[in-house]
């Protein structure tokens, strides 16, 4: 690499002469240290071509730091930059309002300078601005809005890519024509996204740059992309009121943000567990793994993944949950295996079904990738629009030949005629669980247990902790629980599974049962029921 200083001090000495926004509105732009030195790198780092050595940069900080307007400034130098003429500038956002943020910081700032002023065409209308004398043009642009056709983009700014709502408008940015450019450049600044599920854009770059990170770190070539830029401030840990900590996520403390804000903040962080959880994410930069109306953190799950294999449940004892759907739910089964001579805990084990017609709808409704975990053997796709019941009875003759299935507890409501045949034909026990306050109450109660005191472990299934963190439980007036989807506000959010979580609270259902349960089958056996 080979270090330009005339071209990284024309970037910053360009940034110096333009005007801040917002509060400081009319004040010069004058970079704090954090942020001059990735504009000098950025801009001055070059490679043996001669040419930017950075392609991809990712900034990722907590709120109220002047992330937006560093995004704007940077915008403006690409516009006016004549060394590069006939640019295509596009800022990416994942709504129409959330991009407009940009372009009208890009546009006060020029509109303080006559010099800029005049060079310019803009129009407000499309948010559009074109440098008349290079040809350069920008666009802010959403996931809402956005067109594939005719764009040929130099530069690309993502403004809070955690809220993006799928990868699509990423992967025409920052593929294709975007890389048949001769120095194209990425911009990524963000905040930490509200992700508990790991499953959006922002939380898939946010692993790639802190893999790149911890490359460096440790001087390993082998992992390093060189073309990235990758810095991220926050705190990762649990002393969050510790004032020095803060400074961790918030570069621009004392400067953009004031350190009696954090301290208002943080008392009320104190106060209510949703307050402390805004703090975390928003002011600490974290990556929060918890849900406002989860019945269990998702934490919980990732802490009793277990480190056996499905090999060491053959010929064990299990009870299998089952929760089924017909066409837009996931139809799943739980293998729920209590203490016995071999196993020293609880555990638990998933199948899965998706109808395959409609996988693709579901992606892109659901927010998730099926395909991705189908791929890796987590789900199973099943041919046409509607679950095919056979493959699920094929699975369940199976599980007979590869372990001692006790009992079958089932929610009925659409496994009528696969029920039937387990029993008439497999000779299997299956047990009927009401989706009711008092039947659910105890199971849920009791795995919440299990699972907190560690006696509970599970697969490390991808579907499950998605399911498990969709989870929200109904209270009534006697203290009794059921699973229910999460919400959005009073109306129940649809696209969030939760068949995996059914599944396993129907095995412990009759599962929680099993040491009274198995004396009497010691000496009398098991009869079907049902």
């Amino acid at each position: 690499m080979i270090f330009d200083e005339r071209k990284a001090q024309k970037a910053v000495k360009f940034i110096e002469l333009l005007k801040h926004t917002g509060d400081f509105y009319g004040l010069l732009f004058d970079p704090l240290p954090w942020e001059r030195q990735i504009i000098w790198d950025v801009f001055g780092t070059m490679n043996e071509r001669g040419i930017r050595q950075y392609r991809n940069v990712y900034l990722e900080a907590a709120k109220k730091n002047g992330k937006t307007e560093l995004i704007a400034a940077i915008n403006n130098v690409h516009l006016f930059n004549k060394d590069e003429p006939k640019g295509e500038i596009y800022s990416c956002a994942g709504d129409r309002e959330q991009a407009s943020i940009i372009f009208r910081a890009t546009v006060e700032m020029i509109e303080q300078d006559p010099a800029l002023e005049k060079r310019v065409k803009i129009n407000d209308s499309y948010k559009e601005i074109t440098n008349l004398e290079t040809g350069t043009k920008y666009k802010a642009i959403s996931s809402e809005s956005f067109t594939k056709h005719g764009i040929k983009p130099s530069v690309v700014l993502f403004d809070e890519l955690h809220v993006q709502p799928n990868r699509d408008l990423w992967d025409t940015m920052t593929k294709g024509a975007f890389l048949a450019r001769r120095q194209p450049l990425l911009w990524v600044i963000t905040t930490a996204g509200d992700d508990p599920d790991r499953v959006t854009i922002g939380w898939e770059i946010h692993e790639k740059a802190e893999a790149i990170l911890q490359a460096r770190r440790a001087k390993d070539k082998s992992k390093d992309i060189p073309t990235w830029y990758p810095v991220i401030y926050g705190y990762q840990g649990e002393d969050i009121y510790k004032e020095k900590n803060w400074f961790m996520a918030n570069p621009s403390l004392s400067h953009h943000l004031q350190i009696e804000d954090l301290r208002e903040l943080a008392t009320e962080a104190k106060l209510s567990p949703a307050d402390e959880r805004t703090f975390r994410w928003l002011h600490l930069n974290q990556w929060v793994t918890t849900k406002l109306t989860g019945w269990l953190p998702i934490d919980l799950f990732d802490a009793t993944n277990g480190t056996w294999s499905r090999n060491d449940l053959l010929s064990k004892e299990c009870f299998v949950g089952g929760d089924f759907s017909t066409t837009t739910d996931l139809s799943g089964t739980c293998l729920l295996f209590p203490p016995q001579q071999g196993l020293d805990d609880w555990r638990a084990i998933w199948d899965c079904w998706i109808p395959e017609d409609n996988m693709k709808d579901r992606i892109r409704e659901d927010k998730v990738p099926y395909d991705q975990w189908a791929a890796q053997g987590w789900i199973t796709p099943t041919p046409g629009r509607v679950i095919d019941y056979t493959r699920i009875e094929n699975r369940f003759v199976e599980y007979k030949n590869m372990y001692k299935m006790l009992e079958l507890p089932f929610d009925l409501s659409f496994a009528a005629m696969l029920v039937q045949r387990l029993q008439q034909e497999h000779g299997l026990t299956v047990v009927d669980v009401p989706q009711q306050y008092a039947t659910l109450t105890d199971p849920m109660n009791q795995i919440e247990v299990y699972l907190r005191n560690h006696q509970l472990s599970h697969e490390a299934n991808p579907v499950a902790r998605w399911c498990f963190g969709n989870t929200s439980i109904s209270k009534n007036g006697n203290a009794q629980i059921k699973y229910v989807k999460e919400r959005k506000g009073r109306n129940v959010d649809r696209t969030k599974r939760i068949d995996l979580t059914a599944a396993l609270v129907c095995a412990m259902v009759r599962g929680r049962f099993y040491d009274a349960a198995k004396s009497v089958y010691e000496k009398r056996g098991i009869r079907t029921v049902g």
